[in-house]
């Protein structure tokens, strides 16, 4: 059994409980994007990986993050305090992978002159 300090400082429940679901909504948000931009129907482009490898990356932070959060160690303070870091550092990877995306189809606009799929 993991054994700690006693004296180690605990979070409340109710508070990570709070986090997982703030986690796991923005966990699904971040897949229902990729999903979405996945299913589009243009075709792919090589210039795509330039948004989707960050997407891809922040989506696992994400879920790492959720994963520890889900472990009953996540109680302890200093474990919390890692999960929630490696969260907004996925959370900020996919932001900047969706940034990407719209920069991506912009150029693709600019360059084409006309919306895709008109």
């Amino acid at each position: 059994m993991d054994e700690h300090d006693p004296k180690e400082e605990l979070i409340e429940t109710i508070f990570r409980n709070g986090t997982i679901t703030a986690v796991g909504i923005l966990l699904a948000f971040s897949l229902g994007f990729l999903t979405h931009w996945a299913a589009n129907p243009l075709p792919w482009q090589l210039y795509d990986l330039f948004a989707v490898v960050p997407i891809l990356l922040g989506i696992a932070l994400q879920m790492r993050a959720l994963s520890m959060l889900l472990d009953m160690c996540s109680l302890r303070r200093p474990i919390y305090e890692r999960a929630n870091r490696i969260f907004m550092v996925g959370l900020i990877q996919t932001a900047c992978g969706v940034g990407m995306a719209i920069l991506v189809d912009l150029f693709g606009i600019s360059v084409g002159g006309t919306l895709p799929g008109a």
